[in-house]
């Protein structure tokens, strides 16, 4: 018995060390696929580089101004990764609307992160993410709509997103995670609809024509520690949607916050300054809504370093400082902070 044991364990052994082996001959280690328009990498084509891109590998994309668009589809596991976002720009071609889509139905794309460029929007879109599911988005400069639909464990932080006519960031039918974004100058900031999931953490979204956030149908929001400022309003809750609205800085807008009956929202530790109304309720034209003030909230100027130029940092003497759990209301850390963490 001992002698056919000790010959099925070598048995195992040997093909263990064949497969160990054949995953070495097949080329199926990671690799770094470069693409150069100068011809100095593996790819002058960012589409055949990830075209050719297996579990694993990492394409870099080298400086350059970019008349490409690129789909990744049926793919998993890769990394698309630019020299940086002030060196990569992809501009689109061609008759296609937009630059990057990530997923496409049936196929759909995992565990995709891309990083470090620029992504001009071409026919008023620039990014789309569609039937996908572990999707990064960081570090990137999107100038342009980016929208979503159908895709989940979405995360899309440290991105400037800004210029698009119509949104920022639509989410439609999504999981995802904001964080740490710049959302800025769009028709709308964001806008969640359908049956989404989406936590808002910690973005600064300014100067939008109107809604910094929206919010319809069946969603589902957390609005954390935001700051939501010189919109034509701060945020629109409305449908059946579901929201928690905490440590947010609403401020410099038109209007705060505008609430559907119909929606179930929570307010707690928000510093609110608009010009024509905090807390409203939905109409044809909205209605003053004081008594949607939580008890926690503030009404207050928030005293930022300089609003005028867009430093929405909090100056030391502001009352938006050790609110409830949170150290500071908004996105940024207060002016003391900020010289510490540079020291």
């Amino acid at each position: 018995m001992a002698t056919v044991v000790l010959a099925v364990v070598l048995v195992v052994a040997a093909l263990v060390g064949a497969l160990a082996r054949a995953d070495v001959s097949d080329g199926s280690s990671p690799k770094t696929l470069v693409v150069a328009l100068d011809g100095t990498g593996d790819f002058v084509s960012l589409q055949e580089a990830v075209d050719q891109a297996k579990k694993g590998d990492t394409v870099f994309v080298k400086p350059g101004v970019y008349s490409q668009d690129v789909t990744i589809h049926s793919k998993e596991g890769i990394k698309v990764v630019g020299a940086g976002a002030d060196q990569v720009t992809l501009l689109g071609h061609g008759e296609h609307v937009g630059v990057l889509h990530v997923g496409k139905w049936p196929y759909g794309a995992s565990d995709i992160e891309i990083t470090g460029m620029t992504i001009h929007e071409h026919g008023g879109h620039a990014v789309g993410i569609f039937n996908a599911r572990g999707i990064t988005l960081r570090a990137l400069h999107v100038k342009g709509l980016l929208f979503g639909q159908q895709v989940k464990e979405v995360r899309i932080e440290n991105c400037v997103i800004g210029g698009s006519e119509t949104t920022g960031v639509q989410l439609a039918d999504s999981q995802a995670v904001l964080i740490g974004n710049l959302i800025h100058d769009n028709d709308h900031g964001v806008n969640v609809v359908g049956k989404s999931t989406v936590r808002i953490e910690r973005n600064v979204i300014a100067r939008n024509l109107f809604e910094a956030i929206v919010v319809g149908d069946g969603a589902t929001t957390a609005l954390i520690g935001n700051t939501l400022v010189k919109n034509g309003g701060g945020a629109a809750l409305l449908g059946s949607s579901r929201n928690e609205i905490s440590g947010n800085i609403v401020a410099f807008n038109k209007l705060g916050v505008v609430i559907d009956p119909s929606s179930q929202t929570t307010l707690s530790f928000n510093a609110f300054f608009n010009h024509e109304g905090n807390y409203m309720k939905v109409a044809s034209l909205p209605i003053p809504a004081p008594e949607l003030m939580s008890e926690s909230d503030i009404v207050s100027d928030p005293r930022f370093v300089d609003a005028d130029h867009d430093d929405y940092r909090l100056l030391p003497s502001s009352t938006l400082l050790h609110r409830g759990t949170f150290p500071y209301l908004g996105a940024l850390p207060p002016l003391e902070q900020s010289l510490s963490q540079q020291r």
